[in-house]
């Protein structure tokens, strides 16, 4: 039978179809809400079936599969699992507090337990962590006995041994997963919550990268000094270190090696291995001059170009990998650009990246492409066509803008929408372009502005406009007259316009969206973005809605404002918060909802009596709507200053950035609704990750080891 909803009308004789259609088909509509009942009532016999195998079970179903296995699930989630939450964020814990393929391989892991592979194996699964597991007493000094030293067993000479002062590469990975230098004995457990030990015997070590390995591909590098040809990695012209490219492990047996997880490359480990990480499809590659081959290999010197003090040869090309920087020598300066390849590291994708993003298909939007090899080569190129068909009549209100390219696009944007336009700018999936808005004009701001023509315009046919996987730096967004919607999703709107050499920002207190006297509602998802400044009418005009979700907003300092109006005066606005971390104050005129987010600055709002804040952080001496399991609250004035946010760090383009530290309070790292730390973060679910995986090392380690789990990112 069809599930289509006219499926049981159509086996109807045609005799009844023409009688029905005359009564105004009465019958068509009755039968249409059978077929949908039925239909419900087939899916749920299908998905029963599924739900009999781990493979396609549903995820609630995935902690009863695992029972009749004896795969014990972390205590004090049966509620979540089973009700859900709101959001409908019980999914995405489902698979971090019960793993499907962790699930899957309870019974063939038992049979494995107590081996290192196994340990990595599980990290993998359980947390979604790469791992290398270390037998700690291999590395814990001893005394070699000499008779030992002969064909038998001179390999015994290498375990345990002293440092040896002329092995620099060994010295960078010593006290490390990789090391194998010696070290005395610490006799403090190796689980332990204050200061981690596990040198000894029985010491096992489970050393864990948090942190993923992100690509760019094609993007141009920053010049910071065209007399001496200095370049750095980043676009932005701020110091990011270059991260390994990780290879697959060959075999499920195989312990991990440096290869296989996504670790910062130090400078002796890359001088000693160049050709393992420079090349195409590798870790990281320069091209210049536009040319298609890279920059041969022999060419390239590994040097420390900290203060850039260090100056290459004729011919040769100088790379810093701890601090992402390039040097040309004479023989070897480009003239037409440098481009390069590389991967950085980043907690989450959240942002402007070339990683996976989830979209709806629009088949109705005529598609403009901006590229190399494309039919336009500047993105105003595309927008004048696109509108200029719109206005003839040779496509509909839908268009699609797609840049093709990781390059940087470096004209003046200005998007005039009639009403009824339905703009997206975009980029292409794979790609991370980045647009720099420069001084265009001596007598006005060159933001990227967004104006809607018409002032008398309907609310249905307001123009809207989509940012979606853009890098905007120079400038910020600047939004006017009567806007449907402006959506900024998966993109990054540099706080402070740009960055300096060591990730401050160059225009702290510049915001990066303004709307000025515009009627729009801004909707941002996925991103990090600066101040947001609103200009308008308090008295005769609606406030706005302005909606964040698992975003990042930074005024680049707690005591600036986030969101305000000029003048540190309230924004003339409603907030609506979801898993986001605001850097800096808020002055809004309402918050509608906020919930599972972090506010480092205080919190000023104009009308308490709207809305609400639940399971959030709120710094005191703030003015907010009623709130519902907040912090400090929860603990009261004697722990509020233990009951604080502590970021591994706050400055956007640095590895870290706006991740809650590990020595942050239990109460914030665990204070979400569902047991998640509040925050962007929320959704990665480190807080079950790292408890599952304890549980799992607990169980699977031999009875009397010492084991524990070191985060090296």
């Amino acid at each position: 039978m069809s599930r289509e909803p006219d499926g049981l009308a159509e086996l109807l004789p045609q005799w009844h179809r023409l009688r029905d259609a005359q009564e105004g088909e009465p019958l068509r509509a009755l039968l249409a809400v059978m077929a949908e009942q039925i239909d419900l009532v087939r899916s749920g016999v299908e998905q029963g079936y599924e739900d009999l195998f781990v493979e396609t079970a549903a995820p609630w179903v995935l902690p009863y599969l695992g029972d009749l296995v004896g795969y014990r699930t972390l205590p004090g989630y049966e509620r979540v699992l089973t009700t859900g939450l709101r959001g409908g964020s019980s999914a995405a814990l489902t698979e971090a507090v019960a793993p499907r393929g962790d699930v899957a391989a309870t019974v063939a892991n038992r049979r494995r337990k107590g081996t290192l592979h196994l340990l990595e194996e599980l990290s993998e699964k359980v947390a979604d962590w790469p791992a290398r597991a270390v037998e700690l007493s291999r590395h814990v000094s001893h005394q070699q006995p000499v008779k030992l030293y002969g064909t038998g067993g001179a390999h015994r000479g290498t375990r345990g041994r002293l440092a040896d002062l002329r092995d620099g590469s060994a010295l960078d990975l010593a006290g490390g997963p990789f090391g194998e230098v010696a070290r005395s004995v610490d006799v403090r457990r190796a689980d332990s919550r204050h200061r981690q030990g596990g040198w000894t015997p029985a010491g096992v070590g489970l050393f864990v990268w948090r942190l993923k390995a992100h690509s760019l591909t094609s993007s141009p590098a920053y010049c910071i000094d065209r007399a001496r040809n200095l370049y750095t990695f980043s676009i932005l012209g701020n110091d990011t270190p270059l991260v390994t490219k990780p290879v697959p492990e060959p075999s499920p047996t195989h312990i991990a090696t440096i290869d296989n997880v996504p670790a910062f490359i130090r400078r002796h480990q890359l001088h000693d291995r160049l050709a393992d990480y420079y090349g195409p499809g590798k870790s990281f590659v320069i091209r210049r001059d536009g040319e298609d081959k890279p920059v041969p290999l022999s060419d390239i010197v590994v040097a420390d170009l900290s203060e850039w003090r260090y100056r290459p040869g004729r011919g040769q090309v100088a790379v810093d990998p701890e601090l992402g920087r390039i040097a040309f020598g004479s023989r070897s300066a480009p003239r037409q650009g440098v481009w390069v390849d590389y991967h950085y590291g980043f907690g989450a994708d959240m942002g402007g990246g070339e990683y996976v993003r989830d979209r709806e298909p629009r088949p109705d939007a005529e598609v403009y492409r901006v590229g190399p090899g494309e039919t336009y080569r500047q993105i105003m190129d595309a927008y004048r066509d696109w509108q200029n068909d719109r206005r003839a009549g040779r496509c509909g209100p839908e268009g699609i803008i797609e840049i093709t390219h990781s390059g940087a696009y470096q004209e003046q944007l200005d998007f005039d929408l009639d009403p009824g336009d339905r703009l997206e700018l975009r980029a292409a999936e794979g790609t991370r372009p980045v647009i720099r808005l420069l001084d265009w004009y001596s007598n006005r701001p060159d933001a990227l502005n967004i104006r809607a023509v018409s002032e008398d315009c309907a609310p249905a046919e307001r123009p809207r406009i989509v940012l979606d996987g853009l890098l905007v730096a120079g400038r910020g967004i600047n939004v006017t007259g009567q806007m449907g919607a402006v959506v900024v999703r998966h993109c990054t709107l540099v706080p402070g316009w740009s960055l300096e050499p060591e990730c401050d920002p160059h225009s702290p207190e510049e915001p990066s969206i303004v709307l000025d006297r515009t009627a729009a509602c801004l909707q941002v998802e996925h991103s990090i973005l600066g101040t947001i400044e609103v200009i308008g009418d308090e008295v005769s005009e609606e406030p706005l809605d302005i909606h964040l979700r698992d975003s990042i907003l930074d005024a680049t300092a707690d005591d600036r404002e986030a969101l305000s109006a000029p003048d540190c005066r309230h924004a003339h606005a409603v907030l609506h918060l979801h898993r986001t971390t605001v850097i800096g104050e808020i002055h809004t005129h309402a918050v509608k909802i906020a919930e599972n987010s972090v506010f480092t600055g205080r919190l000023h709002v104009a009308r308490r009596g709207i809305g609400c804040i639940r399971f959030s952080y709120v710094p005191g001496g703030s003015r907010t709507p009623r709130r519902y399991r907040c912090q400090p609250d929860l603990v009261g004035p004697a722990q509020a200053a233990r009951v604080r946010p502590l970021f591994t760090s706050q400055r956007y383009g640095t590895p870290w950035y706006g991740l809650l530290a590990d020595r942050c309070a239990e109460e914030i790292r665990r204070g979400a609704e569902d047991g998640a730390e509040l925050g962007a973060f929320h959704d990665l679910y480190r807080p079950q990750r790292e408890d599952s995986l304890r549980a799992r090392l607990a169980e699977y380690t031999p009875a009397g080891t010492d084991a524990g789990i070191f985060f090296v990112t």
